[in-house]
């Protein structure tokens, strides 16, 4: 039997999720401020509700970004601090294509283009297919201007999903339709990716996790004297 616990804190919802092969059980609450007060509770009462003690659990996955940077920093200090605790080790799942998988669950969308409000005047951008049940990536993950949107997320795309969308409605002309159900990325849904992932091999040292800062990447490229 997999178990694995997933958690997130990206964006203003927080979740955590528990996959017993195949089978959900999900905390999710939108709450823009409060993550470090409501993850761990959400945690305890996944395993309780499951009858389970962390060291039961295969492996724990993470939204590793993007997504607001005190978020991202929340979501992997508690990763860790469970993993190292417990000698699991760490999965890290992009909330981009938590959103996209979102939209697959929600509507059988099998394109999604998934858009997280950067704040800024910028969003969080990644393009997401079809692949056994698993939305995968199909473009490379970046941070955009608004105003930049259609002309650098080339393809057709069966839906957009996402705060993007809902912060810059004009993006909905790059996408057939939206997933209005979904304006932030859920715990629950990073799971699909994260069984995969464990399934591969793909599971690392709590150590070794890194999270995802998109715009942090693009300034960094931009210094003189970098590359």
């Amino acid at each position: 039997m997999t178990r694995i616990l997933a958690i997130d804190t990206a964006t203003e919802a927080c979740s955590a999720a528990l996959w017993q092969d195949g089978a959900i059980l999900e905390r999710y609450q939108v709450a823009p401020r409060g993550h470090t007060d409501l993850i761990l509770p959400m945690v305890e009462a996944l395993l309780a509700e499951a009858g389970l003690v962390l060291g039961q659990l295969d492996a724990l996955a993470f939204g590793r970004g993007p997504g607001s940077f005190t978020g991202v920093r929340i979501t992997l200090s508690v990763a860790q601090g469970l993993a190292f605790g417990a000698g699991l080790p760490l999965l890290g799942v992009s909330n981009l294509q938590a959103l996209a998988q979102g939209a697959h669950r929600h509507d059988g969308c099998e394109r999604a283009l998934a858009a997280i409000d950067a704040r800024m005047g910028e969003i969080y951008v990644g393009g997401f297919a079809l692949c056994d049940g698993v939305m995968e990536a199909d473009t490379a993950e970046q941070v955009l201007a608004p105003e930049d949107f259609l002309t650098a997320t080339t393809g057709h795309w069966q839906q957009g999903v996402g705060s993007g969308f809902v912060t810059y409605p004009a993006l909905a002309g790059r996408v057939d339709g939206l997933c209005e159900a979904q304006p932030y990325p859920r715990a629950g849904d990073m799971l699909p990716k994260a069984v995969r992932d464990w399934q591969a091999g793909l599971g690392i040292d709590a150590a070794e996790a890194r999270p995802v800062y998109l715009r942090d990447k693009v300034t960094w490229q931009k210094l003189p004297g970098r590359e």
